[in-house]
Order: C-alpha cells, then structure tokens, then sequence
C-alpha cells in the first residue's frame, strides 16, 4: 500500500500519533482537540516550564477548558516534551510556533526555519507536515519542503506537506478551534487529501480544500489585512468626527442597520494582538520583491499606529480644561490587554500610550484583572486593584480594555473624569466629565 493510503487509514481510524510543535495560543487549543477527537498527542515545545505545566494538566491558554485539559493529560491522550528525537514516533505534525516581525518590520521566520531542520531532523517515510503559522506566500515550499527534501524524503510521495492557517480569535465566546471553518493547501493532491482528513476528523467546521499553500497563505493575510484597512478607515472616521463634533459610535450604529453592503468595525486606542498589526507587513516585505507597494496596507499601518497619540493627546485636552498638565497628574487606565476579556499584551496599544503618559511624566496606574504585571519602558509594571478610593484620587480615568468584568456604574459614579476610548460606557448613566474616542 501507498505511503498516502496508509496514512489516511491511520488517521481515518484515529491511530496516527499526532505531533504539535509551539504550546501557545494556537497551538496548545489545537492539541487539546486533537486529544479529544482521539488521537494520541504530543506536544513539542522549548519553553520546559510549558511542557511541565502542560504535563500537570495545568491549563495557562484562555480559550483552553482547564477540565479538557486535564482529561486528556490524565487519560494519556496528550503529553508534552522538549526533546524533538521524540517526533519519530508521530504520523503527522502541525508546526505553530510564533512569526513576529523584526526591529525593521520584516518577518522573522527563524522559529519556522529552526522547527522546520528539528521536525526533518527525525522525520521518516509516510508522514505529513502542516504549517499552521500565519506567514508570507511561499514560505511552506521555501523552507518547510526543502527542509524534508534534504532528508532524502519526496513531496507527495514519502511525505506531505499542506499550508492551514491558523484562525484563532482570543475570546471569541462563538467561534473556537474546534468550530472555526479551516483552509487548507497541499504541495500536491495527495498533501491536501491527507491534510484535509486530519482536520475533518478532529474539527466541525467545514475544510476547505484549495489548490496550493500559496493560496492559503495568502487567504490568511487578506483576513486580516481586511480587518487591519477597516480598522484603520474606523478610526479615519472617529478622528474626523471629533474634530466635527459627531458621536463616530452613533455613525457606526446606524450604518450597520444597512442589511448588506457595510460590515461594522469600530475605532480604538490602536491595534493590539499578535496578528492584525504584524501579518499584513509580511504581505508588504513579499510585495517588494514583485517591485510592489502596498500602499493602502501601509497607510492603515500609520493610521493605526497613530492611535495611542491620538488618545493622549486627547487626554491633555481633557485635563487642560480642568487646568491640569498632564505632568504630574494621577492618570488610571482600566485595561492593558489588546482586547476584552482575555489575558493577552502582545502588541496592545495601551502599551504604547503608557510609555507616552510616562514619558509626559503623569502619574499613572494601571487595572485588568486578567494581567498581574507587564513588561513597560524596560519595568515590571505591576497592576492596582480597581477601588473607589483610585477613581476618587484620580484626575483622569481612560478605559483602554472593554472588560466585561469592570463595574462600569461605579466607574461611572466615582470617577472625576472618564475618557472612553471603547464606547464600553455606552448603557451608563453618564457622569459630569465623560468623553468618548
């Protein structure tokens, strides 16, 4: 029998040993369903205290059920572990590991590369390869494939190599890993074939098959880069309605009761999570080698980053009327996390407007109950406890995170001065001094 045949059998009948390279966000979510669908898992990842706390069944990902998590280590469906010799014993890997960009805005592939030489390192005949990592077009046949080729291993034949974007939204209460529709690319039909059954056995959304990684990898990208332009034509819109004295949030309401043709996305403090700020540049740094410029991307690019300015600015516009400076001023911002209800600071804007207010020498504090401490202007940054007595003592409140947790009527109540850069406050009753973004 076939190399291909074999493993769609073993995976048809939920006996291959799946492998996942990078415990994170993305892939931490996608082992557990993995484990749940019935396969036997491993996780693979170089942080060791990962591995232990995945080993526990101790659960450190938001959108991971702690009881699934602890089920599927406890019944022996799912396993973590540091050492790559380990990849030997599984049939197919989902390579999910980080790909950031570096200090000149270019994508830094190094941990795909590094999983990439790890994984063909101990890879054998009849196995199949997914990346999972939101990339630039080409990445999956320009350094996955030759990376298993090397090995003496053939594409389509001895081995499988597919492109599926990872599509994890933090928070997201509707859509998780499990019920997320699911794009998927081979190298060749046979790669796609395989790849697609993997997921089919272990997902309910739908798999949609398309004709190369290439295509897959540049789906992903147009995703979020349609969210990136929307937001920044948003927050376009929420600047020019300040400056005319129109409420942008009773635009946005009354255009989205249009049944077709607008889709409503909402301005902000900026852009925050690891993929809405990041991945449309990979696009960007790949368009130049066509002798192309992305310039609508890199416009939204300076619209959004623009943000955390923009609300600080508006900050000293607001304490200027109480006769305050900024300097010196008792400032509190309910929110670090880049979105509601989740735990997350990678890219949050909100980091970018603490290091303004620190820089302009305000006296500021910082709530969220889902982060203990970050990481600001090179400190450890420890977060305060949300009190009458902060609001009271405060001369300015920013809400920079929508939690669902903060109790907005005390807020509301207690607050000198609130500056709402989410709309979070939109069914209070408004205090004296409020102002929206």
């Amino acid at each position: 029998m076939s190399h291909h045949k074999t493993l769609l059998e073993k995976i048809n009948n939920k006996e291959a040993v799946i492998g996942v390279v990078g415990l994170g966000y993305v892939g931490l979510p996608l082992a557990v369903e993995k484990a749940k669908a019935g396969f036997k898992v491993i996780g693979f990842d170089v942080q060791a205290a990962r591995v232990e706390e995945v080993n526990m069944g101790i659960n450190y990902i938001g959108d991971v059920v702690d009881e699934d998590l602890k089920d599927m280590v406890k019944g022996g469906k799912l396993e973590a572990t540091t050492d790559y010799k380990r990849i030997q014993e599984v049939d197919a890997v989902a390579i999910c590991v980080p790909t950031p960009l570096d200090i000149y805005q270019q994508p830094d592939t190094s941990y795909v590369e590094s999983s990439a030489k790890e994984i063909a390192k101990y890879a054998h005949e009849g196995m199949l390869v997914v990346l999972e990592s939101t990339t630039y077009p080409g990445t999956t046949e320009e350094i996955v494939k030759p990376a298993l080729e090397e090995k003496g291993l053939k594409t389509g034949e001895t081995v499988f190599v597919a492109y599926s974007p990872e599509r994890v939204d933090p928070g997201n209460k509707q859509f998780k890993t499990k019920n997320t529709p699911k794009v998927v690319g081979g190298i060749t039909a046979n790669c796609t074939e395989v790849a697609a059954a993997l997921y089919r056995n272990v997902l309910e959304g739908d798999v949609f098959e398309v004709s190369s990684p290439a295509i897959a990898e540049m789906e992903k990208i147009f995703e979020n880069t349609f969210r990136h332009i929307n937001i920044a034509l948003a927050n376009e819109m929420a600047i020019l309605c300040d400056r005319m004295g129109i409420d942008v949030w009773e635009v946005i309401d009354a255009a989205k009761t249009k049944p077709y043709g607008f889709m409503a996305f909402y301005p902000g403090p900026g852009l925050g999570g690891h993929c809405i700020p990041i991945d449309p540049f990979y696009l960007t740094w790949k368009a130049r080698e066509y002798n192309y410029h992305t310039r609508l991307i890199e416009l939204a690019g300076e619209i959004n980053n623009s943000m955390p300015e923009f609300v600080v600015n508006r900050a000293m516009h607001l304490l200027n009327e109480d006769g305050k400076a900024l300097r010196g001023s008792k400032v509190t911002l309910l929110g670090v996390a880049y979105k509601k209800d989740i735990d997350d600071v990678r890219e949050s804007p909100v980091l970018k407007i603490i290091e303004l207010l620190d820089a302009q020498g305000a006296d500021y504090k910082v709530v969220d109950p889902y982060v203990k401490s970050f990481k600001s202007c090179n400190t450890r940054v420890e977060t305060v406890e949300l009190t009458k007595e902060l609001l009271n003592e405060s001369d300015l409140v920013l809400v920079t995170t929508d939690h669902s947790d903060f109790d907005y009527d005390m807020i509301a109540r207690e607050s000198k001065s609130i500056f709402d850069t989410r709309n979070a406050m939109k069914d209070v009753a408004k205090p004296n001094k409020y102002d929206k973004l």
